[in-house]
């Protein structure tokens, strides 16, 4: 088993992606909230930022980010990249990150197809 993890820094892609995903057999994942350092850091009042930057970072109009987390089977991990990247270039810089970590420990999910 692996522990597929997509930070997703544009949310209008989710849905598309975790149909697709659902359709390669991935049965399910968590979807959480997620905010980069960089908006964080913007709330801080005692580190300086220039006024124009710190406007451009807190646009109420940017999309969410999404933290995804896939439990999937080691025969799976790889077209669940596959497919995700159909949808998001994540070469492209804010567009989001994705990487896998091996689980040699599992409770509460099935294992079986």
């Amino acid at each position: 088993m692996q522990l597929l993890t997509l930070i997703l820094k544009d949310d209008h892609n989710l849905d598309p992606i975790l149909k697709e995903l659902a359709n390669h057999g991935v049965k399910g994942g968590t979807i959480l909230e997620g905010r980069g350092m960089g908006e964080e850091l913007v709330n801080m009042e005692d580190i300086p930022m220039f006024g124009m930057l710190r406007r451009i970072l807190k646009d109420e109009d940017k999309p969410e980010s999404k933290v995804v987390l896939f439990v999937v089977r080691d025969e799976q991990v790889v077209d669940a990249r596959e497919t995700i990247k159909t949808f998001v270039d994540l070469n492209t810089p804010n567009s989001g990150i994705m990487f896998v970590i091996p689980i040699t420990y599992v409770e509460g999910i099935s294992t079986k197809e």
